[in-house]
C-alpha cells in the first residue's frame, strides 16, 4: 500500500504529537517520527508541515546556535496547538474506530 496519501492526512497530528512534550528542530522531529514507525515520511514534508503549523499559529519557534554548523530553529506547541492536537486526536480516534468497523464487519447499509 502506498502510505504517502495516508501520511499527508495525518502529518499535522503526528508532528504536533511528537512536539507535545519536548520542543525540537526539523531533523529532530523527522527522526522522532521515523523512530515512531513513520519511516517513509519525507524530509520536505516534515519541514513544510512545521512551517505551515507555525504560520497557522499552532507552534512557537526560536533559534539556538549550534557548535556543529548552522543554527537550529526549534519549534514548540503553544496553547492553540495543544487545542488543535486534542481536536485532531479525537477526530483520528473516531476515524480509526469507523475504519476498524468497516474492515472487520464490512460495509453495512
Amino acid at each position: 500500500m502506498d502510505t504517502s496519501q495516508l501520511l499527508k492526512g495525518v502529518l499535522d497530528l503526528a508532528v504536533l504529537a511528537v512536539l507535545r512534550d519536548e520542543d525540537g528542530y526539523g531533523y529532530d522531529v523527522l527522526r522522532r517520527l521515523r523512530g515512531g514507525g513513520l519511516e517513509e515520511v519525507g524530509d520536505a514534508s516534515v519541514y513544510g508541515t512545521l512551517r505551515r503549523l507555525y504560520r497557522a499559529g499552532f507552534l512557537t519557534s526560536y533559534v539556538v546556535p549550534s557548535d556543529e554548523g548552522p543554527h537550529r530553529k526549534y519549534y514548540g506547541v503553544n496553547d492553540a496547538g495543544r487545542e488543535r492536537l486534542v481536536e485532531s486526536e479525537r477526530d483520528w480516534r473516531a476515524f480509526a474506530v469507523a475504519m476498524d468497523g468497516i474492515l472487520t464487519k464490512g460495509v453495512v447499509a
